[in-house]
């Protein structure tokens, strides 16, 4: 049996040599995309491991304490990660990537950071790293290829004096739970593993829809073929082992070219940066237990999908040969989509419930949002049923009666050529809710200054106000090319500050701002201003928005002998201006981060959304190429076993038009109406899980989701009215004789 079986996939003819080419192509798919998540996981933890040799402390290791300095330098936006060391002994601990640790007057740059020292002006970047460039940092040292890295050698009196200096002899292997600004923390790797969870569920649930589609294509002719083997004495067990040879056969052939893309692609998908951040082509491995999962659990779910798409033939012979009406759907089918809503609805309702850790979020949100994808499936030939039965009683036309007619009669065949849009909509639902709220509630005003002035604070997070001996202004700043003005803020003494006062908290001279239009201006008569430490004028979340800088009553020479708030350099924008100030303040006071733009202080803030948001763009796209593959071979399949009804019913006077027009809204009709269903429903869930998770309220999804749904089912359309153009050639009278 499993001879023939083999024969009849692999020799079968055309129709048997596309059904095999179909599924494999399928099962190739699922297994590529399936590798490629779990191989994104081990990446993420390859990369984080590599960020955490930045951190270093004293341990049991044999090696000698150095001195060791961790800083977040920047250029044009991109991090640096700057490492300043002083070797006082002959052993001092080995760095990946490095031969060894510089000495005074020494640095090594990662090679992308060389390639920058190399193209910009010394004035820029150069001139913060003293000393000559003794080499580059390996690959074994460097989170990516694109890393921006370099170490500093000093001397130990030059390293001990800088901002959180500290001796180690080791270096950790984890990222430290507290950092306060001192450590490098890489990758939040248990954020972007629930992320990568949720990509894997929402792309293995359209890939099995596809291989379950894929299956079904030519399913009348097949299950005529074994009903026939039925009738002439072939028992259940040989049909079911013919039957798992021919899709155990496509299923493993696919797993083998599922194995081959991901290697082949593996490359390519290093190349994107989820993580903000390259990945090395090696990063990106799966173990021995994970590929013979893949290896043995892909064909394994491709069988029993095949098994249960064919499992009508097994029951009784006769059952494909007399062709009754299946029993229609119950509203029971709605269960699990409720079920799962209402699982997500009491994590908003007892917070208490939802884990603190990334791990734990995974556990409870991933299967509500799982459930309901699988409602979803099953509660759709119900809907279908009581669309298609609403459709028939409203409508005269022949070709809609036709059709609501065969969708009430059928309703699961109806809507399996559309389930796989289903759900690539409600992911993308979700996705773009989600998504777009994040980004509008933790977004920074769109000050047209964002990216002009460049800031030093000095604060808690920074080692606290600077005193007024330790301010250094070099005095080119205001000779840089591009600079407009610098305007230092002060910190009141305690007790003249009210800390409930809407005013802001510290004070500026007014002579300073007006030296920088940007800056805003100060009121009439006053010289002595109440400013932020940044200089916005956007205000803050618990004080309205300022026009102009209120004034103080305080001596403008009092001001001197202040503690220092903040640095606010006034540049053009010009990345001469920028970089060119950020080197001279970093070099005159050092800190534990050099100044910034308030654009690079939202891009970092905003870096983990980010990630996610590049994350849900590539399950939107792969979601609604597999759906569109799906219904192409739906719908191809579905034509291909209706051939001869419908060419006796073109015998019997019904015109091509007509069918033409029922085989369009046969596919168009549930495919619209369980879109408003699947788009409900992820709005739904999209609040559910925003308000569990972050206590935020669902902004609705702007023009471009709109654009991208309308987009998709528009593509979709166009994939059914291009099948229409066969019904003239397969539904010609050579069909509909008896065969």
């Amino acid at each position: 049996m499993i001879r023939f079986g083999l024969r009849l996939a692999l020799a079968g003819g055309r129709e048997a040599a596309a059904r095999l080419i179909i599924i494999a192509a399928a099962v190739a798919l699922g297994a590529g995309m399936l590798l490629a998540a779990v191989s994104g996981i081990h990446a993420v933890d390859a990369q984080n491991a590599r960020y955490t040799h930045m951190n270093a402390t004293t341990g049991p290791s044999g090696a000698d304490p150095v001195w060791w300095r961790t800083e977040l330098d920047g250029f044009a936006g991109e991090d640096i990660y700057r490492v300043d060391v002083a070797v006082t002994t002959a052993n001092p601990p080995v760095v990946p990537g490095l031969a060894r640790l510089p000495g005074p007057g020494e640095f090594y740059a990662s090679p992308a950071l060389d390639r920058l020292l190399r193209s910009v002006p010394h004035e820029q970047l150069k001139d913060r790293y003293p000393g000559r460039e003794a080499g580059v940092i390996g690959a074994a040292g460097l989170p990516s290829p694109d890393t921006l890295m370099v170490f500093v050698g000093g001397t130990a009196d030059e390293v001990s004096k800088l901002p959180d200096a500290h001796q180690v002899n080791e270096l950790m292997t984890s990222t430290p739970k507290h950092c306060d600004g001192t450590c490098v923390s890489g990758i939040p790797a248990a954020g972007l593993d629930l992320v990568l969870g949720v990509v894997a569920g929402a792309l293995i649930f359209p890939v099995l829809m596809f291989i379950g589609t894929a299956t079904r294509l030519s399913a009348l002719r097949r299950e005529q073929r074994f009903a026939a083997m039925r009738l002439v004495g072939a028992t259940p067990r040989q049909i079911s082992i013919i039957s798992a040879t021919e899709s155990t056969a496509s299923a493993l052939i696919g797993t083998v070219c599922g194995f081959a893309l991901f290697y082949a692609a593996r490359p390519a998908l290093a190349q994107i940066p989820f993580t903000m951040a390259r990945f090395y082509p090696s990063d990106l491995a799966v173990n021995a237990v994970e590929i013979a999962a893949v290896a043995l659990g892909v064909p394994l779910a491709a069988a029993i999908v095949a098994r249960l798409a064919l499992r009508r033939v097994q029951i009784s012979p006769l059952g494909t040969s007399r062709r009754v009406t299946p029993r229609p759907p119950r509203a029971y089918r709605l269960v699990p989509m409720l079920v799962g809503l209402a699982w997500l609805g009491h994590l908003v309702l007892q917070p208490a419930s939802v884990p603190h850790t990334s791990v734990g979020q995974v556990a409870v949100f991933l299967p509500g949002f799982l459930v309901v994808m699988a409602g979803l499936v099953i509660a759709g030939p119900w809907l279908t049923m009581v669309g298609a039965r609403a459709l028939a009683r409203r409508t005269s036309r022949l070709a809609t009666l036709i059709a609501a007619r065969r969708l009430a009669d059928n309703p699961k065949a109806g809507f399996r050529a559309v389930s796989g849009l289903i759900l690539a909509l409600f992911v993308t639902t979700v996705a773009v809710g989600v998504m777009g709220t994040i980004n509008a509630e933790r977004g920074v005003s769109a000050n047209p200054d964002a990216g002009r002035n460049l800031i030093q604070q000095f604060n808690e997070h920074t080692g606290g106000a600077l005193p007024p001996a330790d301010l250094r202004i070099p005095s080119g700043l205001t000779a840089v090319a591009g600079v407009s003005g610098v305007i230092v803020t002060r910190q009141p003494p305690e007790g003249s500050f009210d800390p409930n006062s809407p005013l802001p908290p510290q004070l500026a001279l007014c002579s300073e701002i007006a030296a920088s239009p940007s800056f805003g201006h100060c009121a009439p008569g006053a010289r002595v201003a109440w400013v932020w430490n940044d200089l916005l004028l956007d205000g803050r979340s618990w004080a309205p928005p300022l026009t102009e800088w209120p004034a103080a009553d305080a001596d403008p020479a009092a001001l001197e002998r202040m503690s220092v708030a903040s640095i606010v350099v006034g540049t053009d924008g010009s990345r001469a201006a920028v970089e060119g100030s950020r080197t001279l303040l970093a070099n005159a006071i050092p800190q534990r981060s050099t100044p910034y733009t308030q654009a690079e202080d939202a891009g970092y803030k905003n870096r983990l959304t980010q990630q996610w948001q590049q994350l849900a763009d590539v399950v939107i796209l792969a979601s609604l190429v597999i759906a569109g593959c799906s219904l192409t071979v739906s719908v191809a399949g579905g034509l291909n076993d209706r051939k001869r009804p419908f060419s006796i019913l073109r015998l019997t006077g019904v015109p091509l038009a007509a069918l033409r027009q029922v085989v369009a809204l046969e596919s168009a009709a549930p495919l619209l109406a369980a879109a408003v269903v699947a788009i409900a429903t992820g709005l739904a869930g999209a609040q559910l899980f925003l308000r569990a998770q972050m206590h935020y309220t669902l902004h609705p999804p702007g023009i471009g989701y709109c654009l991208l749904v309308v987009s998709g089912l528009a593509a979709s359309l166009g994939i059914i009215a291009s099948t229409l153009p066969v019904l003239r050639r397969i539904t010609g009278p050579e069909t509909a004789r008896n065969e």
